[in-house]
């Protein structure tokens, strides 16, 4: 989860110099989900798109390694952190092993974030790639998929280098960033972010 303070000390964005946010390429339109669709319109993020005074650099990581349409993949034995460290791996749903195209795919992530000099990334959560707050524990099929806190392998990567990074449901962050682009911009008081949800507080407390 971000610290607030890093999006308020965002400097404040012109035409002439755009804040650079790294994001998932399917917030954009992209048709680069798994099974060939943009994943759903998220209104949170696609919001970024609408300022002139924002440069959107998009990025699908399992569409470089694995093309798309694709099967779908997790994590098992660990967060995104213990990928890179080799504690984990990445399986799809029949039990191939993706993690080494995972790990490539995250290098090449923050190569394009290193090489456009991005400010912040807005990833989708839950994915074993762009998940930023909460990941699948294994196998997502199941009567019972189980949920766990931490970053996907290629937001940890990001974050390892100092890149930040927040999701489409973070939505008290969004509203802070939305009036670093545009002052004039009424923040919501009641936004919260995917941490604070009543969700996540049940289903990690018990």
């Amino acid at each position: 989860m971000i610290d607030p303070s890093y999006i308020l000390n965002l400097r404040t964005p012109t035409n002439e110099n755009p804040l650079r946010i790294l994001m998932s390429a399917c917030f954009t339109g992209t048709l680069c989900g798994y099974d060939g669709t943009d994943n759903g319109v998220y209104p949170s993020a696609r919001k970024l798109l609408e300022y002139q005074s924002v440069q959107i650099i998009p990025f699908c990581p399992e569409d470089f390694s694995f093309g798309t349409p694709r099967a779908m993949c997790d994590i098992h034995g660990g967060n995104g952190y213990d990928v890179l460290d080799g504690k984990a791996k990445v399986l799809t749903e029949n039990g191939i092993d993706w993690t080494q195209g995972m790990v490539r795919a995250a290098h090449r992530m923050l190569e394009v974030a290193q090489d456009k000099q991005v400010e912040l990334a807005v990833l989708m959560d839950i994915s074993a790639a762009c998940g930023s707050q909460v990941i699948y524990d294994g196998n997502r099929f199941g009567e019972n998929p189980i949920y766990q806190k931490g970053p996907g392998v290629c937001a940890a990567l990001l974050q390892r280098n100092g890149i930040q990074v927040i999701s489409q449901r973070d939505f008290a962050s969004l509203e802070l960033l939305y009036a670093k682009i545009d002052p004039s911009h009424s923040i919501n008081s009641d936004a919260i972010d995917h941490h604070q949800t009543e969700w996540y507080q049940n289903y990690f407390t018990h």
